[in-house]
């Protein structure tokens, strides 16, 4: 098994670089899991994000894989279709970016009419995904940063 994780860390550190390594482990993370995860395994997802605006998240969600298996996955259906148009997604890397105000966004090119525009905010909001700061501003929640960036960053591949 050391075998095959040294091979692994080394495709991935030519790939996406050297990994980060604590106490000379490449799995750090997951090693740790597997010590606090229950039988059936977890999923963990954490992040620490500064963003251009200077916000900064810290955010972690582990989940036992028997509690996601047993869900509903209908319920997810909402949130993963509100991500799932370019438009959408332009419109929060640009309020992630800084961009909050409805009247900067409309001036952004590339971001379509303003009717367009508004449709897709609605629809963003609507799956939580933002949230109104004030009368035609927006952000994305706190919360919501870093799961955000985790399906983009699954979706890389």
């Amino acid at each position: 098994m050391a075998s095959l994780e040294e091979r692994v860390a080394a495709l991935e550190a030519r790939v996406f670089g050297e990994p980060s390594q604590v106490d000379g482990s490449a799995f750090w993370a997951l090693e740790r899991l597997r010590d606090l995860a229950p039988d059936e395994g977890a999923v963990l997802f954490t992040g620490t994000v500064d963003l251009p605006t200077g916000e900064h998240y810290d955010w972690q969600l582990g989940t036992p894989v028997g509690q996601l298996l047993d869900e509903d996955w209908q319920e997810f259906a909402a949130a993963l279709a509100a991500l799932a148009h370019p438009m959408r997604l332009r419109l929060l890397r640009e309020i992630l970016g800084g961009v909050r105000a409805s009247t900067d966004l409309a001036a952004t090119e590339g971001l379509g009419t303003s009717g367009q525009l508004y449709h897709h905010l609605r629809q963003l909001t609507a799956a939580g995904w933002l949230r109104t700061a004030g009368r035609g501003h927006y952000s994305v929640p706190p919360e919501r940063v870093v799961p955000l960036l985790t399906i983009l960053a699954a979706a890389r591949r």
